[in-house]
């Protein structure tokens, strides 16, 4: 039974507001300059991501076409966040209201029921999502944990236990949880964690002490067609994002449940038949130049760092090898660099067309977050020669193809060259292809995350991480650069989501 109303999202462990974008940014089939969903709360526990979440609910509270220009005047910097939400307290009011820092887990679960229960004022057709925090559940997070003490009882193995609790208390009639992929790998006390979590998604009440022990819900994939269960494969969850249009080979779970009493089998999503590419996301952005971590830093000192590339040994090895050679190539940006000197910093926004006019604000007057890092010198000429490798092979270098001048100081190298461990340390994004995975770890250093273009010799920019990660140019992240890289890393891909959403408001629309 269709109905024109707007339907409330209730959005866990929100981070930087992925998950809750892409659904809040779906168009209303039938109510023009609306909506199909409203975030009624986001709950997250990073202070910085809390103030994003906040700005950008502040920026919902406002209807597509009524976004005020102080909003603009903010991110151009000519006005504070506490201007901003001064002159519009209406506003930045239920923005702070919606945006709830609460660390679940900790807060008393009283309080969280309580605010849901508020926010959902009563209406019947809604959907939660988010997922608990990955660390645990990650490759990554479980090599770097399983030599502490008590790795196994880390509270973040158990935070999807929280969700239960909210699926036995407010029942949605739908819910999407998404993590990460190493999640069907993961084990505790020799259980895989994914067939416990998928029993007790599909009846809650079975770990808990509870009075809703007929509370059950059907499993879907997002991916492949039919209801799924607890005893089939859990690679059924995964989701390619690169399938459906997203510029990055991102592939996480994603679990879509649907209260038993609902007759309704949902669609999937729909894989596209050209993939979107790096160069689509961030090919029209200024270029600029990386910085130089220590010493001087200007154009001249910049560009002479370059060059000692070419006083190497190996260099002059490897030019004997006629025009086809690396040096070569190497040679012919160092000239176009020196013709066109680029700035570390730019502001410059050109409209985007193509698929990425999901990107596109005509109101936006300048590019957020799009300033280089600044490296070392020995890492500038190892960008260097793995994005011009990369241009030439069509293939980003590993270890063993680098000249053992450029060579870093590890411990780990030998390991590296043979193919053993962290062979790829330093990985271009190629230009031709999806990115691969954008992490947390982007915040850390920039070696996995090379842009390939030479004559920039940088990893990749916040906003560059922002647009593989599909979150619109008028998104912005607070906190400082660390912790933006950190936030974007950690997102649900905004325009991935609002796909999800489509197939979550078709559902609901189907409802009695």
């Amino acid at each position: 039974m269709k109905t024109n109303s707007i339907h409330p999202v209730i959005d866990l462990f929100a981070g930087p507001g992925g998950l809750g974008e892409g659904f809040a940014s779906l168009h209303h089939p039938t109510l023009p300059n609306n909506y199909a969903f409203k975030t009624a709360i986001s709950i997250e526990k990073d202070v910085s991501s809390h103030q994003t979440l906040k700005l950008r609910h502040f920026y919902r509270e406002f209807q597509s076409n009524a976004v005020p220009d102080d909003y603009y005047r903010y991110l151009e910097n000519k006005i504070t966040l506490e201007e901003l939400y001064k002159r519009h307290p209406i506003e930045s009011d239920h923005a702070d209201h919606t945006a709830w820092l609460c660390t679940l887990g900790e807060t008393p679960h009283e309080d969280v029921k309580k605010r849901i229960i508020e926010a959902l004022n009563n209406q019947k057709k809604w959907v939660l999502v988010g997922g608990p925090p990955c660390q645990a559940y990650s490759l990554v997070g479980r090599s770097r944990m399983k030599g502490q003490e008590n790795f196994e009882n880390d509270p973040r193995h158990f935070l999807y236990r929280e969700y239960l609790r909210i699926l036995i208390d407010h029942k949605p009639p739908i819910f999407v949880m998404e993590n990460v992929k190493g999640l069907i790998s993961s084990k505790i006390q020799g259980r895989y964690v994914i067939n416990d979590i998928l029993r007790d998604l599909s009846n809650p009440a079975s770990i808990i002490d509870s009075k809703s022990s007929d509370l059950e819900y059907k499993l879907y994939s997002l991916s492949q067609p039919g209801i799924m269960n607890s005893t089939g494969d859990p690679s059924d969850f995964v989701v390619k994002a690169e399938e459906y249009g997203i510029p990055q080979a991102r592939h996480r779970i994603f679990i879509l449940g649907i209260r038993s009493d609902i007759d309704i089998v949902p669609k999937i999503l729909e894989k596209v038949n050209l993939r979107s590419t790096v160069s689509d996301a961030i090919g029209d952005l200024p270029k600029i130049r990386s910085g130089l971590s220590k010493g001087l830093d200007n154009n001249s000192t910049w560009l002479e760092t370059l060059k000692e590339v070419t006083q190497q040994s190996w260099f002059k090895r490897e030019k004997e090898n006629g025009l086809a050679s690396l040096a070569e190539h190497i040679e012919i940006v160092l000239e176009s660099i020196e013709e066109h000197m680029l700035e570390k910093d730019s502001s410059t926004y050109l409209q985007p067309d193509h698929f990425m006019q999901w990107f596109h604000d005509e109101r936006l007057k300048i590019l957020l977050s799009h300033e280089a890092r600044s490296h070392m010198k020995s890492d500038l000429q190892r960008y260097l020669f793995s994005s011009i490798f990369a241009q030439v092979y069509d293939i980003s270098p590993k270890l063993s193809n680098f000249p053992k001048e450029l060579l870093p100081a590890h411990k780990n190298i030998t390991e590296g060259i043979s193919g053993k461990k962290f062979s790829d340390r330093f990985r271009v994004q190629l230009s031709n292809t999806p990115s691969t995975t954008i992490t947390s770890h982007i915040s850390k250093d920039g070696h996995y995350y090379i842009h390939y273009d030479p004559s920039q010799c940088r990893s990749l920019t916040v906003r560059e991480a922002a647009r593989l990660q599909t979150f619109p140019d008028n998104y912005k992240f607070e906190g400082n650069r660390t912790s933006q890289y950190h936030q974007v890393g950690n997102a649900v891909p905004p325009l991935l989501a609002n796909k999800i959403a489509s197939i979550v408001f078709d559902i609901l629309e189907r409802m009695e």
